[in-house]
């Protein structure tokens, strides 16, 4: 007999009361959705094995793989993702069992979106905080195909465009629901942008003079303005005037700052209240944050940056995307210099003093090691 155990700890175990998630990040196994804690659709005569070895003898279950097997893909993987095939997509890591429970990547989409649909209109009547994470443009890029060619950007380009329809729906929905004019919309990511992040699908080679991190330097996984920098728009009808901030606000301020609209007094220790920021445009946002990028941490503060010395090589071959290692410490100005190319350490003496002791400070004993490199 076959126990299939509720997973826990998970969202419902943090505070939400409903949650209809997928395990991991779309490229990775087990390759289905999970709510509230249990299998979506697993027979329980199925059940699934998932293992993430990098030993050279890899558990792959004696099932085909992106690396073994790629005339059974439909999607060429170009690093790391050459584990199990779901649906032809080459994963992260290798999987067995739940064939039923397996999702269709081009409908996942639709998938996230019927479900905050429901949601909205099964909880109109009361106050709702709703977490509604969108897949795109993270890989591997699964546009349905009544956007796929569209863009004319590759699978990347027409996912932008499924993600922003998504958006678009999901707005239709608190309009006809009548409870757009008391919904705060706020829509953000979790790092800079990337393009070849794993397999070959013509985002590099159709992203023609369009440039995803602008005039900043580095990308996802970079300590560089371009991996630390994220997209932060907040949207209320007739409460929110349109403008624009050069503000600094974390997302660990969410909380707070939503806090003290609601009017609650939960509040983080962590987080800032910053909510006449985002409702008025007010205030002077942040003073300072950790910024972190792959398990490696720099400090902002105010317009300056201070990233400590790394070892490990400065660009990231295989997504081609500079990463903020260096032997020396960097220190740049972000006001007079946003792309990053004047490393003002060793003209700057004393302010960098200054923030690698705030820096020190926040991140505690872990790092106080760098004060000596500095006083060397």
């Amino acid at each position: 007999m076959i126990t299939i155990l509720t997973i826990s700890p998970g969202p419902n175990q943090v505070g939400f009361d409903y949650s209809h998630i997928m395990a991991d990040t779309q490229d990775r196994v087990p390759a289905v959705y999970i709510e509230n804690g249990d299998v979506v659709n697993l027979d329980s005569n199925d059940p699934i094995e998932v293992n993430f070895s990098m030993n050279k003898e890899r558990k792959n279950y004696g099932l085909p793989t992106g690396l073994k097997n790629p005339e059974q893909t439909t999607m060429k993987w170009h690093h790391g993702h050459n584990g199990s095939i779901i649906n032809g997509v080459p994963r992260i890591g290798f999987m067995k069992g739940g064939e039923k429970a397996r999702w269709s990547d081009i409908d996942m989409a639709d998938h996230f979106l019927i479900k905050a649909k429901e949601y909205i209109k099964e909880n109109k009547e009361n106050p709702f905080f709703l977490y509604y994470s969108l897949q795109q443009p993270h890989v591997p890029r699964t546009p349905h195909p009544r956007f796929e060619g569209k863009s004319g950007m590759g699978p990347r380009g027409d996912v932008i465009l499924e993600a922003d329809w998504c958006v678009g729906e999901f707005y239709k929905t608190l309009e006809s629901e009548g409870i757009l004019d008391n919904t705060l919309i706020i829509f953000s990511s979790d790092n800079g942008p990337v393009l070849n992040d794993g397999y070959y699908d013509d985002a590099v080679e159709k992203i023609g003079d369009h440039t995803p991190s602008g005039n900043l330097r580095g990308g996802k996984y970079s300590l560089f303005e371009a991996g630390a920098k994220v997209p932060f728009m907040a949207y209320w009808k007739g409460k929110i005037k349109p403008n624009v901030s050069e503000k600094v606000i974390s997302q660990l301020d969410l909380l707070n700052s939503i806090s003290t609209i609601v009017g609650s007094d939960i509040k983080s220790s962590d987080g800032k209240d910053l909510s006449n920021l985002i409702l008025y445009n007010e205030g002077n946002g942040r003073k300072d944050l950790i910024l972190e990028a792959t398990t490696r941490t720099a400090y902002r503060n105010g317009d300056w940056t201070m990233i400590p010395p790394y070892n490990g090589p400065e660009l990231l071959v295989t997504v081609n995307i500079e990463v903020g290692n260096s032997k020396e410490f960097q220190l740049y100005n972000i006001k007079d210099d946003p792309s990053q190319q004047n490393n003002l350490a060793e003209k700057e003496p004393e302010k960098l003093k200054e923030m690698v002791s705030s820096f020190i400070k926040i991140r505690g004993n872990k790092f106080s090691n760098i004060e000596n490199l500095f006083l060397e």
